[in-house]
């Protein structure tokens, strides 16, 4: 599944294309297409694996996910002759490929760890071969991906090559259900934060006690527990024991009743959220990639000398970026990542400008179908950059969440990120019209039907400015928020009998150093 993955992936990335010169639709509109399509598959893990946990447990997901892919992909091999039935199978294999995509984002990897539970150290030689040979497989697949793929004129063709593999795929790992592992799905940990807000609302009327201790807890050493701190004190409702009632009873209900430790991570949750605000942004930034980066590489030259460069190849190298930038990232990767956001539409900027002035210099503006005289590997910067952008902040984004988050939460935190990001994503739609709409107040509409004709330069300007005011902001939230960490721990202290010791728990030190 892997392998078909990075293909169907790579056949994606150039949609932007596809829908602009099959279609000939203006370039805005096919973003806004390529924009919700990445947004819904970047959100749809957060829900998904709550589907996962609590119903279909990892194998269906994948499976069920896996036929949907297929399925998605082969409506796409529609005739280039664009009719309503086919802009009809078009709508509905975006969906599917979304939750095809979603769902191995989901499972794939609980699936992986789920089949070598226990057997780290009992793997036999034939395992190992076919881990080799699927590893080979994987790398094989990207270099086709990228090298031949956009040799292959045809779409239906381009399209279809994806769809055959992953049906074959999805067949093979049909094939070996029978020796698969099978575990019962245990409940999401979204469950809590739903319940914790239910009880809350449901004990409404009664008056929290001042003596935390009389809070519901469960008094189990060898369970894992939180101290209750006084922030967010609404929410300790939902540990309301009614004296009125039996208090097994009242526990059987968890609907009703949660315990201190559910209604703390609840709290941190909660806490996050003004940091996850400032990362909308970062979504925002990072869809301009397939997007118009990828409406401006369709456009120049892609010849060095005779050789003839896959437009792709520019693709692999933002891949690249964002793999090898996870390796560099410091401990206050969020800001650098924002920084190097910031740089990227700058550059991108300054590069459109360039562009725009070739092609006024010969005349190309009323002739969007042409090539422009310039080397696409000027957009080589810009690419690496948004790469590295996005590598740095994945990464440093799921260090913060898992340093500030519950434990129990830990296997949905990058399901978190992705999903804020596709948030992000989404936004970045309403952000072009509003942008849009600005621009026409002042004269001229900066986004015309095509890319010669539009101002995409002063669009990359106004990022940038954003993600620096957006910087600011989130460094004053990032130390207004280890702030309340460090008062939350002499609270926490406090209650274990006053004693106010330092603040070094390795766990807990990591935001500020993260954050800024």
């Amino acid at each position: 599944l892997l392998w078909v993955d990075i293909l169907a992936m790579y056949a994606m990335y150039v949609m932007m294309s596809y829908l602009t010169n099959v279609w000939k639709i203006g370039f805005t509109h096919a973003a806004a297409i390529v924009n919700i399509f990445w947004g819904v598959v970047s959100l749809s893990p957060l829900f998904l694996s709550f589907i996962a946990d609590t119903f279909t447990g990892n194998y269906w997901m994948l499976l069920l996910s896996s036929f949907s892919y297929s399925a998605g992909l082969g409506f796409l091999t529609i005739p280039e002759a664009i009719g309503e039935d086919q802009k009809i199978l078009f709508y509905v294999a975006m969906p599917l490929i979304a939750f095809g995509m979603g769902g191995h984002m989901t499972s794939w990897n609980i699936f992986m760890t789920e089949q070598f539970s226990g057997e780290e150290d009992n793997l036999d030689e034939g395992t190992f071969w076919r881990f080799f040979c699927s590893v080979l497989a994987v790398i094989i697949v990207t270099f086709v991906a990228v090298l031949g793929l956009p040799y292959v004129k045809p779409w239906s063709l381009r399209f279809g090559i994806p769809a055959i593999c992953t049906l074959v795929a999805t067949l093979l790992f049909l094939s070996g259900s029978c020796s698969y592992k099978y575990f019962k799905p245990m409940g999401s940990p979204l469950t809590v934060f739903f319940r914790v807000f239910v009880a809350a609302f449901s004990n409404l009327f009664y008056r929290t006690p001042k003596d935390s201790k009389q809070l519901f807890e469960i008094d189990n050493p060898q369970l894992y527990s939180v101290p209750h701190t006084r922030s967010l004190r609404c929410l300790d409702k939902a540990a309301i024991v009614i004296p009125t009632k039996p208090l097994e009873e009242q526990a059987k209900n968890t609907w009703r009743l949660c315990t201190v430790t559910e209604v703390e991570e609840t709290k941190t949750i909660i806490r996050m959220i003004p940091v996850w605000m400032t990362f909308i942004l970062c979504g925002v930034v990072s869809a301009i990639g397939f997007t118009y980066f990828i409406e401006q590489l369709d456009h120049l030259n892609p010849k060095v000398g005779r050789l003839k460069v896959p437009t792709v190849a520019l693709l692999w190298f933002y891949e690249q970026a964002q793999n090898q930038c996870v390796k560099l990232a410091p401990s206050f990767g969020i800001s650098v990542s924002m920084i190097l956001a910031i740089l990227c539409c700058i550059t991108a900027a300054k590069v459109e400008n360039r562009r725009l002035g070739v092609v006024q210099r010969h005349g190309l503006v009323d002739k969007p179908d042409e090539r422009v005289p310039m080397t696409m590997f000027w957009l080589l910067p810009q690419f690496v950059l948004l790469g590295g952008f996005n590598g740095i902040f994945n990464y440093s984004a799921i260090s913060f969440f898992i340093d500030q988050s519950p434990v129990s939460t830990h296997r949905c935190l990058p399901f978190f990120v992705s999903g804020v990001s596709g948030v992000g994503i989404l936004c970045s739609v309403v952000s072009v019209y509003v942008v849009g709409r600005i621009s026409e107040r002042g004269g001229k509409m900066w986004f015309q039907h095509d890319l010669n004709g539009s101002r995409l330069d002063k669009y990359y300007w106004t990022l940038a400015w954003l993600m620096a005011v957006n910087l600011v902001v989130f460094i004053v939230v990032a130390v207004f928020y280890r702030y309340k960490e460090a008062e939350l721990a002499e609270q926490q202290a406090e209650e274990f009998g006053g004693i106010n010791e330092p603040y070094d728990d390795d766990s807990k030190g990591f935001c500020c150093c993260c954050c800024c």
